[in-house]
């Protein structure tokens, strides 16, 4: 998504702010944010979160692909349930080639009317230069802003971080990236036909146009997922991967649901992880297939059962 750099929908300053790529508005990004209402608030300026519309890497370096856990627009919205206000700046080329004080100076200083820095633990920003949290706080108080850092959120003894919670969904271990996010993991998808290889096991599934999809998938295999149409919220599992065994090339995202016969072509469906089934495997025939679906369908009703137990 390309969104012009403004400050249409920023409240004029003095702002506390803090910058970051925020991918996934995890809950590291949550305490961060709670501190920054906190600071804002005891020193009567406005909370701020200064993000940009695409991964820098992907200027910076022309072959690299970003696995991303939020699109500009979830990320927008997720940071507005936060509680502060969000400017997305326009990362190209100009602004790539910024040294950190021309960005304090250009951007915070003069653009936001930047007051109060937060830094997180572990970031960076402008062009590198190898500059320590040291040398924010010194160029900061040369140009009249207080550069403060936060603590690292910790879970489980280590910091909470977007690329810890990859790893996480990597290994298809959807629950860790859950509790790391504060939510379930999950992605937007228009519902595409498909080859109805699952119809004729008796498994008829939506499949999603997953060349369309800008966020990262975790590792191949079959889900128990939450699914929300325009109408309803239905369950089902959910599988990934490239079907090994009809020597299909191509990977693909299926979601066979429960007690549903809609017809959901042309629809853009919201799913979320719940927990995973199984790895992905090759079978030796489709009828083995066939009795390994039913046994997943079996394993993820009583997983549901355990979420969602009747009254």
């Amino acid at each position: 998504m390309n969104r012009p750099d403004t400050l249409q929908g920023v409240t004029a300053g003095p702002h506390c702010a803090a910058v970051g790529f925020f991918d996934g508005v995890h809950l590291g990004h949550a305490a961060l944010l709670r501190d920054l209402a906190r600071l804002a608030d005891e020193r009567g300026e406005r909370a701020l979160a200064i993000t940009f519309d695409r991964h820098p890497r992907v200027v910076v370096q022309a072959d690299y692909v970003p696995e991303l856990l939020t699109t500009t627009d979830e990320k927008v919205e997720l940071l507005a349930l936060r509680g502060v206000e969000c400017a997305v700046l326009t990362f190209d080329q100009a602004m790539a080639a910024l040294s950190a004080r021309e960005f304090m100076q250009t951007i915070l200083r003069v653009k936001y009317n930047v007051k109060t820095l937060l830094v997180g633990y572990d970031h960076h920003f402008g062009r590198p230069q190898g500059e320590t949290f040291a040398d924010y706080a010194r160029m900061g108080a040369d140009l009249g802003i207080d550069v403060l850092q936060a603590e690292p959120f910790l879970m489980d003894g280590s910091p909470v971080s977007s690329s810890r919670i990859r790893r996480c969904l990597a290994d298809g271990d959807v629950e860790a990236a859950s509790r790391m996010l504060g939510r379930p993991y999950g992605f937007s998808a228009r519902v595409v036909h498909g080859r109805h290889v699952g119809t004729s096991l008796g498994f008829p599934t939506a499949n999603f146009a997953t060349a369309d999809l800008a966020k990262l998938l975790p590792a191949n295999g079959s889900y128990l997922v939450r699914v929300n149409s325009q109408s309803s919220v239905l369950h089902g599992m959910l599988y990934v991967g490239t079907r090994p065994t009809f020597d299909a090339s191509g990977r693909t995202a299926e979601v066979h649901l429960f007690d549903a016969n809609a017809d959901f072509y042309g629809q853009t469906l919201r799913v979320d992880f719940l927990c995973r089934l199984r790895q992905e495997r090759r079978f030796e025939s489709a009828e083995a297939l066939r009795r390994q679906l039913e046994a997943d369908r079996a394993e993820a009703l009583r997983l549901l059962e355990t979420i969602n137990p009747k009254e």
